[in-house]
């Protein structure tokens, strides 16, 4: 396919991305460095460690990057990279090396926002260069972002027209995910840990629903509370903690109350078509139960693939392709906004 050439850079968190994008759908390269075995040791992310990984890592997956892609600077269109939301240590790493690859090589230079990605990564798709290319995702399109800092649900008009719709008032699915893992002494990621051992278990209890005043807002840190006093009540009474069947009443929960209002809203809205993303879609429960959900309405779920759903470059560079096509351009005064929000391409 043809379009721009672009090389995005995600460092928002503690994930170091650099991509290769062509016309913001196929994916060329997209390296990752991780450090999640890092911040394992801490059972969280520590800002001021994964700042400091940003910095010894940026410059190995931006060589790697340009190895695989097999690409110079002259045949690219311009540099993209996330510039919030995020830690800000993280992601005045990337804004500054966007920044200066930009001017080094005279190439453009776009900024996109962290959440535009997540959504983005439902357009991308590694199919070879003149391979037939995947469909696109029809709009009106509902976009839910469910990941380790951010849980929204995004109303998105066309390339570039969002509204936001509902959000969590207070700690999102993923954190929540990775609180709760810390309660029943599993591992970090808790997200993963928690899907693991709910696999097959029955659920050791019904946790409650959070009632919230926006119609598709969400709250996890009630449910949070809840877990805690169960498994208070269980070490109070000398009793074994049935991790499994905590972890499968807790996931049950959380997934009951994104599907819902996720449903809901597509129903209220009319919508085309629904969309996955965030680290958070990776969640197998989670994918399966609204897409069953959303089938009972005809409509169909877009979801990528689990290595898409967390931080990478490629979504960077995806949502970058169709801002750049808007011709949305950033320059040297670009800055890292650590609550950025999504914002609207004018036209």
């Amino acid at each position: 396919m043809s379009g721009p050439r672009i090389l995005a850079i995600e460092s928002s968190c503690d994930e170091t991305g650099v991509a290769v994008v062509v016309g913001g759908r196929r994916i060329e390269t997209n390296q990752v460095a991780t450090q999640v075995a890092l911040h394992a040791e801490t059972g969280g992310i520590v800002p001021e460690v994964a700042a400091r990984q940003q910095l010894r890592w940026i410059v190995p997956t931006l060589d790697a990057a340009l190895a695989d892609a097999d690409a110079r600077w002259e045949d690219l269109d311009a540099v993209a990279v996330t510039y919030g939301p995020g830690l800000i240590g993280s992601l005045l790493v990337g804004v500054n090396v966007a920044k200066a690859l930009a001017v080094a090589h005279d190439l453009p230079l776009v900024g996109v926002n962290h959440i535009e990605g997540h959504i983005y990564a439902n357009w991308l798709t590694d199919v070879a260069a003149g391979d037939p290319m995947p469909s696109e995702p029809e709009f009106p399109l509902l976009c839910l972002v469910v990941s380790g800092g951010h849980t929204q649900l995004v109303l998105m008009e066309d390339h570039g027209r969002y509204t936001l719709l509902g959000q969590t008032v207070d700690d999102a699915a993923g954190e929540a995910f990775d609180k709760v893992g810390r309660l029943l002494g599993l591992p970090y990621p808790g997200g993963p840990a928690i899907s693991a051992a709910a696999a097959g278990a029955t659920p050791a209890t019904r946790f409650p629903r959070a009632r919230t005043a926006g119609p598709y807002d969400f709250s996890f840190s009630g449910l949070k509370t809840a877990v805690l006093r169960e498994v208070e009540g269980y070490r109070a009474r000398g009793e074994a903690i049935p991790v499994d069947g905590i972890a499968a009443a807790f996931e049950e929960a959380v997934v009951d109350a994104l599907v819902t209002k996720t449903v809901a809203a597509a129903q209220d809205h009319g919508v085309a078509s629904v969309a996955l993303g965030g680290g958070v879609a990776a969640n197998r429960a989670l994918r399966s139960t609204l897409d069953e959900r959303l089938r009972a309405d005809g409509l169909s779920l877009r979801v990528p693939p689990p290595a898409w759903c967390t931080d990478n470059g490629a979504m960077i560079g995806a949502a970058a392709g169709f801002r750049f096509a808007a011709g949305d351009r950033a320059d040297a005064a670009l800055e890292a906004i650590p609550n950025l929000a999504l914002a609207w391409i004018d036209r």
